[in-house]
């Protein structure tokens, strides 16, 4: 299929990983694909009950310069920094034991955003079974940092699950 072309593609947006063995040489979008297509249904996770997701993708790389006796400072290209990805949950602590044992791992991660719902099941089709509607994914290799339970007496008790990441971003990628 082709990239989602509509505004409210959005609010199905998964954050799925990958558990199983990542090879040191997955560094395109196609190849982070092929781990998600060709898993086994036990070796990726999708995150439970997300709240609120991060902006994603890679960060601008601009520095600013003072330049002495210049009343604003100059722009410069830099290198980025990796952003640390923090993503909001619905704490359940069944629903979450698996991902707290991930904590300090590296893995393989998956944004995906779809134009309708979609289960994991469903989303690790084979390539020539794949989602039939539009999906724009984002891939990197990266780690669970933390899980912090907030809780709550007035609302829902949350968690903040921060993820850093280990390699840059692939994607704006789409399954066929």
């Amino acid at each position: 299929m082709a990239h989602i072309s509509t505004l409210g593609a959005g609010i199905f947006t998964y954050l799925d990983i990958y558990t199983g063995t990542v090879a040191a040489s997955v560094d395109t979008a196609s190849e982070f694909a092929g781990l998600f297509v060709t898993a086994n249904a036990s070796d990726v996770k999708r995150l439970p009950s997300v709240r609120e997701f991060p902006s994603i993708g890679t960060p601008a790389n601009i520095v600013n310069v003072p330049v002495y006796g210049q009343n604003t400072s100059s722009q410069v290209q830099g290198q980025s920094d990796a952003p640390t990805l923090e993503i909001t949950v619905n704490y359940i602590p069944d629903d979450m034991t698996d991902f707290h044992t991930l904590i300090g791992t590296e893995a393989a991660f998956r944004f995906l955003m779809a134009a309708q719902s979609c289960g994991l099941t469903e989303s690790l089709a084979t390539a020539s079974t794949a989602l039939s509607y539009g999906n724009t994914e984002f891939y990197f290799k990266g780690k669970i940092e933390a899980i912090l339970v907030n809780p709550a007496l007035t609302d829902a008790t949350t968690a903040t699950v921060t993820l850093s990441a280990q390699s840059d971003f692939f994607g704006p990628a789409t399954l066929p």
